[in-house]
């Protein structure tokens, strides 16, 4: 996928220290392009890397500004990825953080933003079955995590022009190792013995972390500041193996990696739809904090269809798959043996 980003000098990475924003600083680094990382925690490997990493909040525009400073690309990560709690955080962190970083590449003269967005804002809770971009944002979401990714990566995409220029990748359920989120919050479940499957079996596709990378990075190398007009600038990508699964087969590899046996129990999707609106209820109504044992959104996510048609990426980032999925549970696999969780 090109010959590496010749232009960029050096590059930002918000949300540095999670799992997709590091391995987009490991990658760039690899390839000589100097890195600042602006994460809220510290993260001391990445100082070790060599990443230059400043302190800080998205909801923060001034020192957004002065990490931007300096930058040549801006890869936007950070965000709030949960699947419970009040929707004023999740638009503080994901909407207003994102305009704050529009905000702060045009003050500071970045030139280039790739925005990480995700396949659940085309997901209102029905069966996607194979679309592609052209597929349209829904009028309802079942959580605020799309919700507010949809509305940032629309300003996102809107922001593109002559001053700054601007792609969204929408990579789908990241893993491989290193994994802080998808894997261990799988694993901790499993381990509860209270998971079961939902419903038939449906396809789904998912994306190996150095393919994700790799997307992130061909974006950037293609955005041409003095051709905003040009793809990838002003639009989406949804980002996977293209290889189409049935969803329990990548839960059940999750799990045999990390010693656990295979989830076989089922509940159709009606009853556990109808008792995660029951639970959701009872949470809002006690006001409780902590994440619900199942919600509709995590239903609509088990049970209906969610792959994605690649062709514009392949055609117009020159993406390819390079780890298939084999290969990268065989990594993954070598990774847990010596990070167990």
């Amino acid at each position: 996928m090109g010959g590496g980003p010749a232009a960029m000098k050096r590059a930002l990475i918000t949300g540095a220290g999670g799992f997709v924003g590091k391995s987009i600083a490991r990658a760039l680094l690899d390839r000589g392009v100097e890195v600042r990382g602006f994460c809220r925690g510290d993260y001391p490997f990445l100082r070790e890397w060599g990443v230059e990493l400043v302190r800080g909040d998205v909801q923060d525009r001034a020192a957004l500004e002065a990490a931007v400073a300096g930058c040549d690309a801006v890869f936007h990560a950070a965000a709030l990825v949960d699947i419970w709690g009040p929707y004023e955080r999740f638009f503080a962190t994901n909407v207003e953080g994102t305009r704050n970083v529009l905000a702060a590449c045009r003050a500071a003269g970045a030139r280039k933003l790739v925005y990480t967005s995700t396949p659940s804002v085309v997901h209102g809770g029905e069966t996607v079955d194979g679309v592609d971009e052209s597929a349209p944002y829904p009028d309802h979401f079942e959580a605020h995590y799309p919700a507010t990714k949809a509305i940032a990566e629309r300003e996102v995409l809107a922001a593109n022009g002559a001053e700054l220029v601007t792609a969204a990748i929408r990579p789908h359920l990241v893993w491989g190792p290193g994994d802080t989120s998808l894997m261990p919050r799988m694993i901790a479940k499993a381990r509860t013995g209270r998971v079961k499957l939902i419903g038939e079996p449906q396809p789904i596709d998912t994306v190996y972390i150095d393919n994700a990378v790799a997307a992130h990075i061909a974006a950037a190398e293609r955005l041409d500041p003095e051709h905003p007009e040009r793809a990838p600038a002003g639009k989406a990508y949804f980002i996977t193996q293209g290889e189409p699964m049935p969803g329990p087969q990548f839960l059940n590899d999750l799990l045999d990696i990390n010693g656990l046996p295979p989830i076989e129990a089922t509940i159709s999707a009606a009853k556990a739809r109808a008792a995660a609106a029951v639970i959701e209820g009872l949470w809002k109504l006690l006001r409780i904090r902590r994440e619900p044992p199942i919600t509709r959104f995590v239903v609509s996510q088990m049970s209906t269809a969610h792959w994605y048609d690649i062709s514009a990426a392949r055609r117009e980032l020159g993406y390819e798959p390079a780890v298939s999925y084999a290969e990268g549970m065989q990594r993954l696999r070598s990774w847990v043996r010596d990070n167990p969780l």
